[in-house]
C-alpha cells in the first residue's frame, strides 16, 4: 500500500490527541511511519464532526466481530487511546485544499476500503488534470 501512495504522491498524516510520546508509541505499534500532528484540543476532531461514540457504537455487533477476526488471526485488539469515546474517521483532502472524502466511523472498525480512497484520489487527480 506505501508504494500506492507514493506513486500517487499522497502524504498520509496521523491526528492524534493522545501527547506526543502515546501517539509514537501507537505509531510504532501499528506500523505507521507517517508525520503526527498532536491536536490536544481536539480543534480538527470538532470541526470535521468527530464527537464522542455512544456506548452501543462502541461495543455493538460490528466491533465484537472485529475483535474475533483479530483474535482467530492470534493477534490482541490494539490499546486504546485515552479516551475509548473520540470517534476516528478519514479525510482526503487534495492539493488545492478541497475535501474529496469526510468520513467519520461510526465505530472504531468503521473504515472506507483502501481501494476506494485510492480510486478517489485518482479520480481527484484525473479531475484536476483535465482543467
Amino acid at each position: 500500500m506505501s508504494d500506492q501512495l507514493e506513486a500517487l504522491n499522497i502524504q498520509p498524516v496521523l491526528v492524534v490527541f493522545d501527547p506526543l510520546p502515546q501517539a509514537r508509541a501507537y505509531a510504532d505499534e501499528t506500523g505507521l511511519d507517517w508525520p503526527i500532528l498532536v491536536d490536544v484540543e481536539r480543534v480538527l476532531y470538532r470541526k470535521y464532526g468527530m464527537d464522542h461514540a455512544s456506548f452501543a457504537d462502541l461495543w455493538g455487533p460490528r466491533i465484537w466481530w472485529a475483535y474475533l477476526v483479530e483474535f482467530a488471526r492470534g493477534q490482541r485488539p490494539r490499546r486504546w487511546g485515552s479516551d475509548v469515546s473520540q470517534r476516528g474517521g478519514d479525510l482526503l483532502i487534495d492539493p488545492e485544499g478541497v475535501v474529496r472524502l469526510h468520513h467519520v466511523g461510526a465505530d472504531p472498525a468503521d473504515r472506507p476500503d483502501p481501494k476506494t480512497l485510492l480510486a478517489i484520489v485518482r479520480s481527484s487527480d484525473r479531475e484536476r488534470a483535465s482543467r
